[in-house]
C-alpha cells in the first residue's frame, strides 16, 4: 500500500469539493460502475491520487481501494476559418471497496 508523501511539492491545499469537479457519466463509465465498482471523475489539474482518495471518501462516505489518474490532452478544433484548442483536463478512475457503491444513475 502506498502511503501519502510527508510533504507534497505543491503548497496548494484544496477542499474536497474543489478536487472533484464532476462525475463522468458515460456508457463506458456505467459499465465500469456496474461490473468493476469503478467510477470516473473530472478532477482539478493540481490534485494528486491521495487528494482524490480523501475527497471521495469524505464526500460520499465510501472506502476507496485504488485511484488511477490521467491527464487528457486538449484537442484541435476548427472554428469557422481558424483553429482552436480545447483545454487539457485531468481524469481519475476510482475503484471502491466491494461493499460500497455510489449512486449517480
Amino acid at each position: 500500500m502506498i502511503q501519502p508523501p510527508e510533504s507534497s511539492g505543491s503548497s496548494l491545499e484544496l477542499e474536497p469539493h474543489q478536487i472533484l469537479l464532476r462525475p463522468l457519466v458515460t456508457e463506458k463509465g456505467v459499465h465500469r460502475a456496474s461490473r468493476n465498482n469503478q467510477y470516473a471523475f473530472e478532477i482539478h489539474r493540481e490534485a494528486t491520487k491521495f487528494d482524490v482518495k480523501r475527497a471521495v471518501e469524505e464526500l460520499f462516505g465510501v472506502k476507496v481501494e485504488k485511484v488511477r489518474t490521467q491527464t487528457r490532452k486538449g484537442k484541435l478544433r476548427r472554428y469557422k476559418f481558424r483553429y482552436g484548442r480545447t483545454s487539457s483536463w485531468k481524469k481519475a478512475v476510482v475503484q471502491l471497496h466491494e461493499d460500497h457503491r455510489i449512486d449517480f444513475f
